[in-house]
């Protein structure tokens, strides 16, 4: 093994590779053998982490932008914007660093269409022992002929690629909960193709591409929301078969450890209310945050009849059609539009002790600005 950089001492060089930028770490992994063992090293990721280099970063399933319309030429950007953009109902996977207001899309997933399902879920998840982070992709409908579909995608940062997974087990469900707790993806309720809610749960490995069955839970719940609070898969309101659309302000979460599932205090919602806005910030503490009302409240998930409390209102321009999503450092972003169908606007709250809270807009470029249906955070 020669030097990583020739001419520089080896301290010197590996202060250059942990600079590279999440985009371009797939780039210089195939540089060299040396190189791609430097970036697969668990040291690596240890010495981003004590530079202050690792950040969170939101994956987003964002709507493909339209190409222009017929005729109009348009624009060299437009025509750029144009190349990557897929047929109606087109959705890929967009990486967004709300910290310098960077953006990314990653490459087409595998497959005739190029497109994300609709409706599907994305978690993150670390593992092989080495800190590399992956996003599971999971169900959806297929956007073309809008039947659900059982497929996993997996993208990998380090190889830049993704790969399909294992299929979902059990009945082709849609619109079921999902999230990452420790190095599984976890998934419960929905509903199945003949629209009877469901109470049935499964995780997924993504190291050992295989899904294994949990217990059910005590209730049916479609259109749950799912959550990684406090080292448990929290699933939150829903509403069984016969109360169509009717969600309950209940919650039930399950324990990896003790493989089981317990009910969430009394009520984590009102009755009536849609999870859908519903997040959880990172860490132990298991706070959550929804929108309510054109406010952005937050309560304590352990808490048990703890209430939720206002914490800010969110800036007119971002109240429609709204994903909700926590990062480290008391912050939370919202991404919203004015309007059902108007182009989405970016806002980053941070809470300061004796300052309050307060937004600030984050860039988001023409090309970013479509309709995001799921999202995850991750740090890299």
């Amino acid at each position: 093994m020669g030097e990583l950089i020739p001419g520089l001492p080896e301290e010197v060089a590996r202060e250059c590779l942990v600079r590279v930028g999440f985009d371009q770490l797939p780039v210089v992994r195939r540089i060299s053998r040396q190189w791609k063992s430097e970036l697969e090293s668990p040291d690596y990721h240890r010495l981003r982490r004590a530079e202050g280099l690792a950040r969170p970063v939101l994956a987003l399933v964002q709507a493909s932008p339209a190409p222009p319309a017929d005729g109009d030429a348009g624009t060299a950007a437009d025509k750029q914007r144009s190349s990557a953009a897929g047929p109606a109902n087109s959705y890929r996977m967009v990486l967004l660093d709300p910290e310098e207001g960077r953006w990314a899309p990653l490459p087409a997933p595998p497959g005739p269409a190029g497109s994300l399902p609709l409706f599907c879920q994305v978690a993150a998840v670390g593992g092989g022992g080495q800190g590399r982070k992956r996003l599971v992709v999971v169900g959806g409908w297929d956007p073309e002929t809008w039947a659900p579909v059982d497929a996993v995608l997996v993208y990998d940062f380090l190889t830049g690629a993704w790969r399909r997974g294992a299929p979902m087990p059990g009945p082709r469900r849609s619109f079921f909960a999902c999230a990452a707790v420790g190095g599984a993806v976890y998934v419960a309720g929905g509903h199945d193709e003949e629209k009877n809610a469901l109470r049935s749960a499964l995780a997924y490995d993504p190291e050992r591409d295989a899904w294994s069955w949990l217990p059910d839970m005590a209730e049916e719940r479609d259109e749950p929301r799912g959550l990684c609070a406090g080292g448990r898969f929290l699933v939150v309101g829903g509403y069984p078969t016969q109360a169509q659309g009717r969600f309950v302000g209940s919650a039930e979460a399950f324990d990896p450890a003790a493989s089981a599932w317990a009910p969430v205090g009394d009520g984590l919602l009102e009755d009536g209310a849609c999870p859908r806005t519903c997040c959880a910030a990172p860490g132990p503490a298991g706070r959550l945050y929804m929108l309510r009302d054109g406010h952005l409240v937050a309560r304590d998930a352990a808490a048990p009849g703890a209430a939720w409390r206002p914490v800010a209102q969110v800036p007119e321009d971002a109240r429609t059609a709204a994903t909700v999503s926590a990062i480290p450092g008391g912050r939370v972003v919202v991404i919203g539009s004015g309007c059902h169908g108007g182009d989405k606007n970016v806002y980053v709250l941070r809470e300061e002790a004796g300052k309050g809270a307060s937004w600030e807009r984050a860039a988001a470029p023409p090309e970013f600005a479509g309709h995001v249906q799921a999202s995850c955070c991750l740090e890299i």
